[in-house]
């Protein structure tokens, strides 16, 4: 099965060596998006010659995955599977979700919570309401809706090649089961960012997500 490991950065600076050479550790081939990054990122992938494609605007992280799902049908991928440039989706934990792939499943998230508890912070406070209209609108339960490390087997690269009217991961994974798509959620561990800005440190930049993410699930998917 040829699989693409797509990595949006966006000022990765500090994460992105090594986690590409985490990656290439594994064999895995990768694509790397560098999201118009304003700091040393696209340096560091030109220096070492890591396989990247520069994009001249912002596009955020939808549009960037977008891209990366339309680079894999274009190569003829059987299957492409998201992991973030910082550094906190594990290279280790991507055989596990593959297998899962393999054995029939169109989209496989990872989740931190499949066996462990959510905490109660305000961010997965959120989570839990996403995770709570998701139910509503589909009948399933989800247990990490805003997890970004989830891979895509042919059939789906394919539909959100042709039609990808989504926000985030959240509304993106409600499309699908509602749709009727075969999803499951496979338990992994996340390390923490060592260096660099969470997107959602802006607290304006959070309640946009939420108010969108939201909106999209209840009117649109």
């Amino acid at each position: 099965m040829r699989t693409l490991l797509i990595i949006p950065a966006h000022n990765e600076q500090d994460n992105i060596k090594p986690l590409i050479e985490d990656v290439c550790s594994y064999g895995y081939d990768y694509l790397v998006i560098n999201d118009c990054s304003t700091d040393n990122t696209e340096k560091i992938l030109s220096e070492n010659n890591f396989n990247h494609l520069k994009l001249p605007i912002n596009l955020g992280i939808a549009g960037v995955t977008r891209v990366g799902f339309k680079y894999a049908k274009d190569n003829d991928y059987d299957c492409c599977m998201v992991i973030d440039g910082d550094g906190q989706h594990q290279p280790s934990y991507v055989e596990p979700i593959l297998k899962e792939i393999e054995a029939g499943y169109d989209y496989v998230v990872g989740s931190r919570f499949v066996s462990e508890k959510k905490p109660f912070t305000m961010r997965m406070i959120g989570s839990r309401i996403i995770a709570a209209l998701i139910k509503l609108k589909t009948g399933k339960s989800v247990t990490d809706p805003t997890s970004g490390m989830r891979a895509l087997g042919k059939k789906i690269i394919n539909e959100f090649d042709d039609s990808m009217n989504f926000y985030a991961e959240p509304d993106a994974m409600c499309y699908l089961i509602h749709k009727g798509y075969k999803v499951k959620e496979v338990q992994v561990e996340m390390k923490d960012r060592e260096g660099g800005e969470s997107y959602f440190k802006n607290p304006l930049r959070s309640i946009y997500y939420m108010v969108s993410v939201m909106l999209s699930i209840i009117f649109i998917q």
